[in-house]
């Protein structure tokens, strides 16, 4: 098997709330919408998205009522600190503060308008190595 890329497939209430704040704050691009539907993407390592209005009738019959929640959309990159400083300038909401970890992941989170919640993190070498 071969993968050539990776999406993921999030079933939202506001399709084109999500869509706008991904490509607003997150440098993604639609390559394909519809009524009820968005394909997103990058030009980097990030993981493809796609976007799907709850209750579309596409999605199988015990899919369609289900929300995107329980998961945590991260990514990693370097420049953390510039990451958060840019987002809070554009007004986008922290809904994690940055943080250390004892084993060298600093992090922080922000939510999209569905509750996606998406985690951006950055791995140093732990203070106590």
């Amino acid at each position: 098997m071969h993968i050539s890329t990776s999406t993921l497939s999030l079933t939202v209430d506001d399709v084109a709330a999500s869509q706008a704040f991904f490509t607003a704050h997150l440098g993604y691009k639609e390559t394909a919408a519809a009524d009820g539907f968005a394909s997103l993407t990058r030009e980097d390592a990030a993981v493809d998205i796609v976007l799907l209005r709850r209750g579309i009738e596409i999605l199988p019959t015990e899919q369609r009522d289900q929300h995107a929640s329980g998961l945590i959309l991260a990514f990693t990159l370097t420049g953390l600190d510039a990451e958060e400083k840019r987002l809070r300038a554009e007004g986008v909401a922290i809904t994690m503060p940055l943080r250390e970890e004892p084993w060298g992941e600093r992090l922080f989170q922000i939510t999209d308008p569905n509750g996606v919640i998406i985690q951006f993190v950055e791995w140093v070498t732990p203070a106590d190595a």
